[in-house]
């Protein structure tokens, strides 16, 4: 996807999360992020706004974090102003301009502005659902290009990247070795796991453990544990089904 269309995405979604927020008590529950009321979620977000427009103002990760001064500002007005600094931090920055990221291989502003169009659209579900809401689906190719980057950059990357955070799975590793096919609209993935990391590669499997398939957007919100089992497909084992999203949760908040 092109840096315009992650903007696009990035804007349409920035909206329905606030007027799903606005729409909800702050201090409703969100039910996919136990423990969080939706005054945390908007905070959260304008939190996660504002570090990145520090991080690519500065080049480094703020040595403070969050600024006492957020905690005092009413949730709603923090994520409109933080919004408002990312976009216009995205406009007088190029995608190809450098800026310091978690990704190694890419340290350039295209990594923000494609991953806060991914944060933003999932954070917009959590929106929607503590507020009763019916959920707006993810655009295809968006939804298409999440699925991607939960799989490559969280769950692969991450893996070795962030090896205690995967040592948390110890004793939940499946027996011997296996593959994972995940369909997602028109793209599929092989996932190839085990106990030292997890490698990722383009394509379906000749012969995968279990095959998990449906909408792109449903495939997303399902790695993210934003959706039911019933929301997707799978044929095969159902235990290398459950093995995925536990290496996901361990990985991905």
């Amino acid at each position: 996807m092109e840096a315009s269309r992650y903007l696009q995405c990035l804007a349409a979604d920035y909206g329905d999360l606030r007027d799903a927020a606005s729409a909800a008590e702050l201090t409703a529950n969100v039910p996919t992020c136990p423990g969080w009321t939706v005054a945390d979620l908007v905070r959260h977000v304008a939190q996660v706004y504002l570090h990145k427009v520090v991080l690519m103002r500065t080049g480094q990760e703020p040595q403070e974090w969050p600024p006492p001064s957020l905690a005092a500002e009413a949730p709603l007005a923090a994520l409109g102003r933080s919004y408002g600094a990312l976009r216009a931090e995205f406009r007088t920055r190029g995608p190809g301009q450098p800026a310091p990221t978690w990704y190694d291989p890419d340290q350039t502003v295209a990594f923000w502005i494609r991953r806060m169009a991914l944060e933003t659209v999932i954070h917009r579900v959590d929106a929607e659902l503590a507020a009763g809401l019916p959920v707006t689906p993810v655009p295809g190719d968006l939804a298409e290009d999440g699925v991607d980057e939960v799989l490559k950059r969280m769950l692969a990357y991450g893996s070795v990247a962030w090896p205690e955070d995967f040592a948390e799975m110890e004793g939940e590793h499946l027996a011997g070795p296996g593959e994972i096919t995940v369909a997602a609209g028109q793209a599929a993935w092989t996932v190839r796991p085990s106990p030292h990391g997890v490698v990722v590669e383009d394509g379906a499997s000749d012969h995968p453990r279990v095959v998990i398939d449906g909408p792109a957007g449903n495939v997303l919100r399902w790695l993210w544990g934003r959706a039911r089992d019933d929301a997707i497909r799978t044929s095969g084992d159902a235990d290398w089904a459950d093995y995925l999203r536990r290496m996901l949760a361990a990985l991905t908040q």
